[in-house]
């Protein structure tokens, strides 16, 4: 497995012959990159699914959040209004679960 790289300017992580001369993200010059551990390198690979994973529960949730919000718009009676209240409140506790999941996950350098 190759090692990735890490600009320093910025965090961009990338695989060494995916890097050009610059930076996609900053426009700093490569070497400002640096070479990250094996270590490293193996936390942000073994990561990358889980935190898609995550981001698609992000995007579900924010889902459930429109229909359920559609759902009181159109007002059809208490019960269902209530249903979509607590589908709106469950999503969004859910989102920020996994939101701060992922903030662990970046500051434990797996991302």
């Amino acid at each position: 497995m190759e090692n990735l790289l890490r600009c320093t300017a910025c965090g961009y992580v990338t695989e060494k012959d995916m890097l050009g001369d610059k930076c996609p993200k900053c426009g700093a010059p490569r070497e400002k990159f640096e070479e990250l551990s094996e270590e490293a390198t193996e936390k942000i690979i073994t990561s990358d699914r889980t935190n898609d994973i995550h981001m698609d529960i992000i995007n579900l949730c924010m889902a459930i959040e429109e229909l359920a919000e559609e759902g009181e718009e159109i007002g059809l009676d208490p019960n269902c209004i209530a249903v979509f209240e607590k589908a709106q409140n469950k999503a969004w506790e859910l989102k920020q679960l996994c939101k701060a999941e992922l903030a662990g996950h970046v500051a434990k350098g797996k991302w």
